[in-house]
């Protein structure tokens, strides 16, 4: 009987302990919609300061309703009714505006903004908006919006917002969005009272690359003398790490240039050394490959990233034809007179840059870049590699593979070579020179357009393009070694390298000068080159 008297008194006691949870998470329920909505009126209103804290009240909501809301607002989106101050998110398409209310109510579309105006803001509140957002996007499952979020904090870090990352440190799977937690909470440690705070902080910041951290370590007043040499050396740490970065991009820059004029040299290098045609065209036959992959755009406009890799044959194609013609026509006639070639390729220079500017224009063409090679591997904070240099480096190296394999695996790159190292012998051996001659310089030409391809990709297509390389392809050709394509490779690199090394403190019109007296001097010591020719009539 005890026990079930004792059992009959706690059913009722559980009851309203159920009850009283019931009514207080109604209650917590109902305070919190109120503050919403308090918070979202307060929005349309003309006192900033409520509008700061109506900012914060939707920040700790953490919803996708909270996050639209204040990135609309951000954007100059987010429009109230001038009757009854209704919030609408606005979305504007050619002379149509639409306007979705924010929580219910009727979709309007109309060709005006009557009836509606914009919740303004200040520079001030915008700020506060950005570091909500960032609050709101840590626990994202993308890394790199986790990682843009930490980076918005770190332009303005703050105590508060380091207290909240600070618990997600240990969770963080991505080492650079770890890293850049760390450097948050490290910045706030810096200005603690505590000694062992501050000198655990200046120690993260030490491995960091961000300005915020650099900053934060200059302006640090140490308390004694053993924390400034602290700061001081963690400072010296960072400029050594950001100098070798700033280096290692200066090379890759210099790498993509000396890429270009790599593949620009390398037809020139073919031509030149195995016919012994100063060519003065070649620049022109680069801005018809340029100008191809503008055609191939044209016809391929909803498929722009495979309009690239299409663009790479029919350059080829295209400049080859126009190669051989020239070659039929004008340079076969020529042969044993380079000085007459010099100024006939240099007539039909003229003639081929006449003949662009009569069919597209004078005016410069922008080739679009597909989005493949769009963007930059970003690194880490200092050093960002863009994809389409990159991309170029190996397209480079690609067609040096493929052209190395043509002349040392096929039957015309034998004949080329035989031509090359001794014209007479070759032919009393059977070799048609003459065809040899035409495939050559349509071979020069065609990896002439496939370093048009290439350069599209870095800058506008223009009837002048060509004649900015025309003299850097020469200058490699000369260093390299006439004829030798190993040559032609190091010294292209090598070229763009030095000019992307000087340029800093030189100048582009200086750089290219210095570089031109290096040459001179060079080839004073070695005539033939860094990899002279070899072969019975090498020095003919």
């Amino acid at each position: 009987m005890s026990v079930t008297k004792k059992t009959g008194h706690s059913e009722p006691i559980f009851s309203r302990l159920l009850a009283l949870v019931f009514v207080l998470s109604c209650t917590t329920a109902v305070q919190a919609a109120n503050s919403i909505e308090e918070a979202l009126k307060t929005l349309t209103g003309k006192n900033y300061q409520l509008k700061a804290m109506a900012i914060d009240t939707l920040a700790q909501q953490k919803n996708a309703r909270a996050e639209k809301t204040l990135r609309a607002l951000l954007e100059g989106k987010l429009y109230y009714a001038k009757r009854g101050k209704q919030l609408y998110f606005m979305h504007h398409v050619a002379d149509q505006y639409t306007f979705t209310p924010l929580v219910t109510g009727e979709v309007k579309s109309q060709t005006r903004k009557r009836g509606f105006k914009k919740v303004k803001i200040n520079n001030r509140l915008r700020s506060r908006i950005r570091q909500a957002l960032a609050m709101m996007q840590l626990q994202h499952d993308d890394a790199r919006i986790r990682l843009a979020a930490v980076q918005e904090l770190l332009k303005k870090p703050n105590t508060a917002t380091s207290q909240q990352v600070s618990p997600l440190i240990a969770t963080e799977t991505d080492s650079r969005v770890r890293a850049a937690m760390q450097t948050l909470v490290a910045v706030s440690q810096l200005g603690s009272t505590e000694p062992q705070s501050q000198q655990a902080a200046i120690k993260t910041l030490a491995n960091s690359l961000n300005s915020t951290a650099m900053n934060a370590l200059r302006a640090y007043n140490a308390p004694n003398d053993e924390l400034a040499e602290q700061a001081q050396a963690a400072i010296d740490t960072i400029d050594a790490k950001r100098r070798f970065y700033g280096h290692a991009e200066t090379i890759f820059f210099g790498l993509s240039l000396g890429s270009v004029l790599a593949l620009a040299a390398i037809g020139l290098a073919i031509t030149f050394g195995v016919m012994g045609v100063i060519n003065m065209a070649h620049g022109e036959l680069i801005m018809i490959g340029a100008y191809t992959t503008y055609v191939v755009q044209l016809l391929m406009p909803e498929h722009i990233g495979l309009s690239v890799l299409v663009a790479i044959p029919a350059a080829f194609l295209v400049s080859a034809l126009f190669g051989m013609l020239i070659e039929l026509t004008i340079i076969r006639h020529l042969y044993g007179r380079p000085l007459e070639t010099l100024l006939a390729t240099f007539g039909v220079s003229l003639v081929l840059q006449q003949l662009v500017r009569s069919i597209f224009s004078p005016l410069n063409r922008s080739v679009e870049t597909p989005a493949w090679m769009s963007g930059a591997w970003q690194i880490n904070e200092v050093l960002a590699l863009t994809w389409n240099r990159f991309y170029i480096i190996l397209f480079c190296l690609a067609v040096f593979s493929v052209l190395i394999a043509v002349m040392k695996k096929t039957s015309l790159g034998l004949q080329v070579r035989a031509v090359a190292q001794n014209r007479q012998m070759a032919r009393a051996m059977g070799v048609r020179s003459k065809w040899v001659d035409a495939l050559t310089f349509g071979l020069g030409s065609g990896i002439a357009g496939l370093a048009g391809v290439a350069l599209s990709m870095l800058t506008n297509v223009g009837p002048n393009l060509g004649q900015a390389y025309i003299i850097d392809s020469f200058m490699v050709v000369v260093f390299g070694g006439v004829g030798n394509l190993w040559g032609t490779l190091v010294a292209g690199m090598s070229l763009g390298i030095i000019n992307k090394i000087l340029e800093p403190w030189a100048g582009a019109v200086l750089a290219k000068i210095l570089v031109l007296v290096f040459i001179i001097l060079f080839i004073q010591k070695r005539p033939k080159g860094l990899f002279p020719q070899k072969g019975r009539a090498a020095d003919d």
